[in-house]
């Protein structure tokens, strides 16, 4: 396994192509040695993506016929299993390692992030530019400067904590559809998380992404129009999800080493959870091999970095806001598009 672990750190190095940071560059030694090593688990990803499309389908057929209060909180605590699940498999091709054919990568990409619902190629820029500005100034929602506004950065950081944040990228779907000149970063410079995020935004996929918008939008009238559910039904299941991923969002994170690649933990909830969301909690590890899928991540996590603390105590500790600082951390990436 040391053997292995040192070929990935070659791989990571040599290879960021598409889905990772900034060469386009697929070196073919590179790239084969990394599939021999760590093969992308293209069966038994689709065989989970199957399992999450009839689970999802349970709950939304729940919602339609729930009658009492506690089903729709069993309903949403189900989804939040569930929809977090889906959201790890949207994370493997977010890194282009959901199939080993890029086009059904992104293919089935796009289909899962539907019942995000979020355009994928949006999101997706997001997350690799997550990974370019992680623990920099530029992403440091638990630190504020003196210049910053502090009333922003607390409704920032419990936004994150209380779901809102979900929303916001849920609202995304009417946005890059009726107003999307908004998302520049000229807009944004009161905000330097969400400036630096939009200046990252690839204009060759707004097209793409407004597509994706209205396929969401279309899907869901259809689930709500189809099987009857009452929308506050939906609603309350729906944000079950919402708020848990939401809340996860920056637990990995919150006080961490201001690195790009070791600003984050290794979290545990419970086994059985943590399995049925792809290890994501191997969070430490995926941002220091973000090229490994999912299956392979507790082999090298137990190996490397052991150690992992319970995500809910994280959690609980975010709640006491973000702090002064003065120390700056640049952002090595400023500026670049994500290809």
């Amino acid at each position: 396994m040391a053997a292995l672990s040192g070929r990935v750190r070659m791989i990571v190095t040599q290879r960021q192509g598409k889905h990772n940071h900034v060469s386009k560059a697929k070196p073919p030694v590179a790239q084969s040695a990394r599939e021999t090593a760590f093969p992308i688990p293209k069966h038994l990803n689709l065989a989970i993506i199957g399992s999450q499309l009839v689970a999802l389908f349970a709950i939304f057929w729940g919602a339609a016929v729930a009658d009492a209060w506690w089903h729709l909180a069993l309903l949403a605590v189900a989804m939040a299993i569930v929809g977090n699940s889906v959201y790890s498999i949207i994370h493997e091709a977010e890194h282009g390692m959901l199939h080993p054919n890029s086009k059904c990568n992104d293919l089935l990409g796009a289909g899962m992030a539907l019942f995000f619902p979020a355009p994928y190629h949006l999101i997706r820029q997001g997350h690799i530019g997550h990974h370019r500005r992680n623990r920099s100034d530029d992403e440091a929602f638990d630190l504020y400067f003196e210049q910053d506004s502090r009333i922003l950065k607390y409704f920032e950081l419990y936004g994150i904590l209380t779901g809102l944040y979900w929303v916001l990228v849920v609202f995304s779907n009417v946005a890059v559809l009726v107003c999307p000149f908004l998302l520049k970063r000229r807009y944004f410079e009161f905000d330097r998380q969400s400036a630096a995020f939009m200046q990252s935004l690839n204009p060759n996929y707004w097209w793409l992404i407004k597509l994706e918008a209205l396929l969401a939008i279309l899907l869901h009238a259809l689930i709500i129009w189809g099987l009857r559910i009452p929308p506050v039904h939906y609603l309350v299941v729906y944000f079950g999800f919402g708020f848990s991923w939401s809340a996860m969002q920056y637990v990995h994170h919150f006080g961490t080493e201001r690195h790009v690649l070791h600003g984050t933990r290794n979290l545990w909830l419970l086994a059985g959870i943590d399995l049925i969301w792809l290890h994501h909690n191997w969070h430490l590890t995926h941002h220091q091999q973000p090229t490994v899928p999912w299956k392979y991540l507790p082999i090298l996590g137990r190996e490397q970095s052991p150690q992992r603390q319970f995500l809910l105590w994280h959690y609980l500790r975010m709640w006491r806001g973000p702090r002064l600082t003065g120390q700056h951390v640049e952002n090595k990436y400023a500026g670049k598009i994500v290809n």
